[in-house]
């Protein structure tokens, strides 16, 4: 684990990361810098005691079926051998005193990039933060698997850095899958024998420490054959998040299906309604920012034949996207009748099936998060229910003592690599270079405009026609000199050839291919390096309530 003598704490404003092409929306920048511009758009103010006792109220208000909520969520959590501390909160929901701080994710392989686990530790943390603010009530955290996404491509690979500390991905393939193909619920996906040839690869990719053998021990325990993605993911949080008290929610559950049968009933025959309250929001909200999502006519999915596909208006009814499949309006309300686990909410309806059976106090969201519920607002009035505080995340940058000593040696920061590498690269070589190139050709250029001037006021007394020469002469020997310099600066960063290796490989470390970090590395690479217990500390040192880029140096 880092020791606490290397462990300094630096905070960067999410506006001075706004150069990068991976950057935080408008949106989202004055949602948390400057909530008064945003506020006719949200539910509630996340930095306001007074808005969050006024979502506690309402949400105590509203009837909820919270006996059937306790036992849905008990055999789920039982089946998946969560933790007594687990259980103990799931019963804690049948009273009216208690709320839930829900976050959710797919069930990336490996549990995804970082994000997923500092999405899950901030939601336990202001479970926490909210149960000492508000001594009369509790709060829970509860984590919704996003496990009926079709999408297999984005959670069947992850990326480490593998012994040369270079970014690697890797990629399990179930065997007879296609990674374009539509595969219905990841979720429900059982592992096979393609996980040998994986962990093969994930062996050969990780740089021999003492945590490896361990750690890889419990990755081949939780992804062995005939687990499911759902199954996997949970394992390895609850091993890694042990005794945390976190619910996880499966969506997919027959029962919680039921539940929701009256809001797919609804959009199927109240179609497009729906999309239309979305639309007009968007449209407000699009005078001064960017719409994040697309709301579709109907806004549910439909499993059918091994596959997840959207439901389409139809002249005899509903069709599947995508197929030549179609149905009746009563055999799709018959469907809902008998099966209502065949229907899926899309990103549109997610947060109102959601919360329509949670006591949601508050979402943790990502930034892309953060920005889309701004078009769901009148989704909540239509359905009476209380929209959420919508809490951001915490986003976080590891740097390594590694990387750090090349921070110190050049005088770099965190930010110097979201914006320009090569520029840093450019400005190192000449930190370090004898020759000042950019003074040296600066002073040169200078130079040769003053000589050029001089030629002005006798030419053109001699010739005024000699001033379209002047100036072709002035541009060709500024092309010149600025080819020169270029030549110039490719040989100075040959010559430091050796430190400018060292930028690149803190970049892939830092910002790899020019991403965040947490949105392309896995875990797997922090835990082999630093231990099991890598997340229980990241908990300790994650704070919640900066709303800025957290740095944490080890």
């Amino acid at each position: 684990m880092p020791s606490q003598e290397h462990k300094i704490l630096n905070w960067v404003d999410y506006r001075d990361l706004s150069s990068s092409d991976s950057a935080f929306s408008r949106l989202f920048l004055d949602y948390v810098n400057d909530y008064q511009k945003v506020q006719q758009f949200y539910g509630g103010n996340f930095r306001n005691e007074e808005d969050w006792s006024s979502v506690i109220k309402r949400v105590q208000e509203r009837p909820l079926k919270r006996s059937t909520l306790v036992q849905i969520l008990a055999n789920q959590n039982r089946n998946f051998h969560c933790g007594v501390k687990t259980l103990a909160n799931i019963d804690s929901l049948v009273n009216d005193t208690t709320f839930a701080v829900v976050t959710g994710q797919q069930v990336g392989l490996f549990t995804g990039p970082l994000y997923t686990i500092y999405k899950t530790l901030t939601t336990m943390k202001l479970a926490e933060q909210l149960t000492r603010r508000f001594p009369d009530f509790s709060f829970v955290p509860i984590f919704w698997l996003e496990g009926e996404d079709h999408d297999y491509e984005e959670v069947s690979k992850i990326n480490v850095l593998n012994r040369s500390n270079d970014l690697t991905t890797l990629q399990y393939m179930i065997s007879g899958k296609s990674a374009e193909k539509n595969v219905g619920a990841v979720g429900a996906l059982q592992f096979d024998d393609g996980l040998v040839s994986f962990f093969s690869q994930v062996e050969q990719a990780l740089t021999e420490t003492e945590f490896k053998p361990k750690v890889l021990d419990l990755f081949r325990t939780a992804y062995q054959k005939g687990m499911t993605f759902n199954r996997a993911f949970v394992h390895l949080m609850n091993v890694l998040l042990e005794d945390s008290g976190l619910i996880f929610l499966d969506p997919s559950d027959v029962e919680l299906k039921k539940l929701l049968a009256p809001i797919f009933e609804r959009e199927l025959t109240e179609t497009p309604r729906t999309s239309q309250l979305v639309i007009d929001q968007s449209a407000e909200l699009e005078k001064q920012y960017h719409a994040q999502v697309k709301p579709r006519p109907i806004n549910l999915f439909f499993f059918h034949e091994a596959g997840r596909y959207p439901l389409e208006p139809h002249p005899d009814g509903f069709a599947l996207k995508g197929t030549r499949q179609h149905f009746s309006k009563e055999q799709m309300h018959s469907f809902l009748q008998t099966s209502p686990e065949r229907f899926s909410p899309n990103v549109v309806l997610r947060p109102i099936c959601q919360d329509s059976f949670l006591p949601t106090v508050s979402y943790v969201a990502g930034p892309s998060e953060v920005a889309y519920f701004a078009q769901f607002k009148p989704l909540y009035k239509a359905f009476s229910i209380p929209e959420p505080i919508i809490y951001p995340r915490a986003s976080i940058t590891i740097i390594e003592e590694k990387v750090e000593k090349v921070f110190q040696r050049f005088s770099l920061q965190f930010v110097d690599f979201v914006r320009d590498v090569e520029i840093v690269k450019q400005r190192i070589a000449a930190q370090i270079s004898d020759v000042d190139l950019e003074t040296l050709f600066s002073n040169l250029g200078n130079s040769i405009a003053a000589s050029l001037d001089t030629l002005r006021d006798p030419l053109q007394g001699l010739d005024q026609t000699l001033m379209g020469a002047l100036e072709n002469t002035r541009g060709k020997m500024r092309s010149n000199v600025d080819g020169l310099r270029q030549k110039a600066v490719a040989a100075q960063k040959r010559q430091h050839e050796v430190f400018l290796r060292q930028i690149d490989k803190a970049a892939v470390h830092v910002f790899p291919e020019s991403d965040f970090q947490e949105r392309k590395i896995n875990i797997l690479y922090l835990l082999n390096k630093y231990g099991l217990e890598f997340v229980r500390w990241l908990y300790s040192e994650i704070q919640i309530d900066k709303f800025k880029h957290q740095v944490i140096k080890l």
